[in-house]
């Protein structure tokens, strides 16, 4: 009930307001057709006349300063480049102890691993047996010996991740 109400209170508001809009197109549209001015003119704008610019006279001319030809400096050797020393080795990685120095170590190479929990398992089988884990994710297997590239499974297949 209520919004048929405002309904019918839109509707009359756009009939009123349709209706004094082209009450008003008609009465701009009278005046152009009788040649009455529709809106008052404007009063013409005021022009000032332009100011001259101003004189500027130009600084007198001075003469060229004159030209010195420095003496030629005698040539000096540069100091002589000392190259620095090469940098120290890094420092040998203790092998690992015990199972539990070889968990970081397993958690770094079992990083990417597809079964995390069987290359965690494996890994710290073949770091507690060789006390090594290679260095990276993958590879590098040579680098622990022997012990670690010739562990195998039942199968035949390399243990060591």
């Amino acid at each position: 009930m209520a919004s048929k109400a405002l309904l019918i209170v839109l509707a009359c508001f756009l009939l009123i307001n349709t209706n004094v809009s082209s009450q008003r197109e008609e009465e701009i549209l009278s005046e152009v057709i009788s040649g009455k001015p529709v809106f008052p003119p404007s009063p013409p704008p005021i022009v000032q006349p332009p100011t001259p610019p101003p004189i500027v006279k130009a600084p007198p001319p001075t003469p060229p300063p004159a030209i010195k030809i420095p003496p030629t400096p005698t040539p000096t050797l540069p100091p002589a480049i000392k190259t620095p020393p090469p940098p120290p080795p890094p420092p040998a990685v203790q092998p690992p102890r015990n199972k539990l120095e070889c968990i970081p170590l397993c958690v770094v190479r079992c990083k990417n691993h597809s079964r995390k929990n069987v290359c965690m398992r494996v890994c710290l089988t073949c770091c507690d047996r060789c006390k090594c884990v290679p260095p990276g994710q993958y590879g590098n297997k040579e680098k622990c010996g022997k012990c670690y590239t010739g562990m195998t499974t039942t199968g035949g297949k390399p243990k060591c991740p």
